[in-house]
């Protein structure tokens, strides 16, 4: 019976009908509905949260399908957003699902964050986190943060009854040097779903006023082992007190690198032409795992001791998995090649091989 979904919380000692109430009266926004999102999403819309946010503009990915496992080969290449929606919808028509089809930005964080009583960010860019922070301490906002490397992840609660902030902790962004890429490195397809789950709980927690918030503690996991350590940290009165926002982070939507599509890239390519050239910036070993025709390997490493090479080219492709590391070798070689056509392909390998496919798929079926 309807009536009964939630029996098994509510007869829970020390939660009970009055904490279920409050998870349904509750408005949280979920910035990114990727690995970590997705676990605190379902389990969110599982629990009979009120209203549930999703702050997403990506498409979902054949990289994607190994952790953020809301989504089927089938949904490759639509909105993750839109797919989120439908499938989350069909779990708990009770729910009330809000869109926002865009990246978060300067621009519109502060608008989109105040009609929520908490955020969750399970975003993968260290701009957004800041970002999230500092508009969550303007508008008096908690919020629970995740982050996932490797085998490992770590989660903590910010801004909650008067409790230290991001920036507390982590006091201003990390040079773009020491910024891991999961790209590079890699991530266990579990762990953001460990990781997303603990955000989950937290999340409960503060809708819920349940002791045991992790406030003022950065809870770190290893999966390697299965260890939990727990770091303490105070708050820093100058990091709570912001009336504004900050005028340099990075927007993830306003970026000067030229890109094309994978289309593009391929006609220029099958052209044939002696003076355009792709060139494939993964490691050796993505390489060895996956190598693409028509592109010649130069790893990130190395572009620097190539440019007098390729300076005989008049057009050069970058392309990488995800497009990310494809960019970075655009803004690193455009100063040193100034008189050169310079492009990321856009969305990297994944893109390619979904286009790829559908193309395929269309010729199967005579259209056009």
């Amino acid at each position: 019976m309807k009536q009964n979904r939630y029996i098994r919380q509510t007869s829970l000692k020390n939660f009970g009908p009055e904490r279920q109430q409050a998870l349904k009266e509750a408005r949280v926004l979920v910035v990114g509905v990727g690995g970590l999102g997705i676990p605190v999403l379902q389990y969110l819309n599982a629990m009979g949260v009120g209203c549930l946010g999703m702050v997403e503009q990506d498409v979902v990915e054949w990289s994607n399908l190994q952790r953020q496992v809301l989504y089927s080969e089938s949904d490759l290449g639509k909105p993750k957003i839109q797919v989120a929606e439908e499938k989350l919808q069909e779990m708990n028509s009770e729910t009330e699902l809000i869109r926002h089809d865009t990246f978060l930005t300067r621009t519109n964080a502060l608008e989109i964050i105040a009609s929520y009583d908490l955020v969750v960010d399970a975003s993968d860019n260290f701009p957004t986190r800041y970002l999230i922070n500092d508009a969550c301490v303007i508008l008096n906002k908690p919020f629970v943060s995740g982050a996932i490397y490797g085998f490992e992840g770590q989660v903590s609660v910010f801004n909650y009854k008067e409790g230290p902030t991001y920036r507390c902790l982590f006091p201003s962004l990390p040079e773009k040097d020491n910024i891991p890429d999961c790209n590079t490195n890699g991530v266990l397809g579990v762990i953001p779903g460990i990781i997303g789950s603990f955000q989950a709980l937290e999340t409960v927690k503060v809708i819920t006023d349940m002791p045991g918030v992790l406030s003022g503690i950065l809870m770190l996991y290893n999966g390697s082992d299965q260890s939990i350590r727990k770091v303490k940290f105070p708050a820093v009165a100058k990091n709570k007190n912001r009336t504004q926002l900050e005028t340099n982070y990075e927007e993830p939507t306003c970026d000067s690198v030229p890109e094309v599509s994978f289309k593009r890239m391929l006609q220029e390519i099958l052209s044939d032409s002696p003076k355009v050239t792709l060139i494939d910036v993964r490691t050796t070993e993505e390489l060895r795992l996956n190598p693409i025709d028509k592109a010649r390997h130069i790893p990130m490493e190395l572009l620097a001791d190539s440019v007098d090479e390729l300076s005989e080219q008049e057009t050069i492709f970058f392309i990488c998995e995800s497009g990310k590391r494809s960019k970075d070798a655009v803004r690193q070689l455009l100063p040193l090649l100034p008189n050169r056509n310079l492009y990321s392909v856009k969305g990297g390998i994944n893109a390619m091989e979904s286009g790829l496919e559908n193309m395929a798929n269309r010729n199967k079926s005579g259209l056009p």
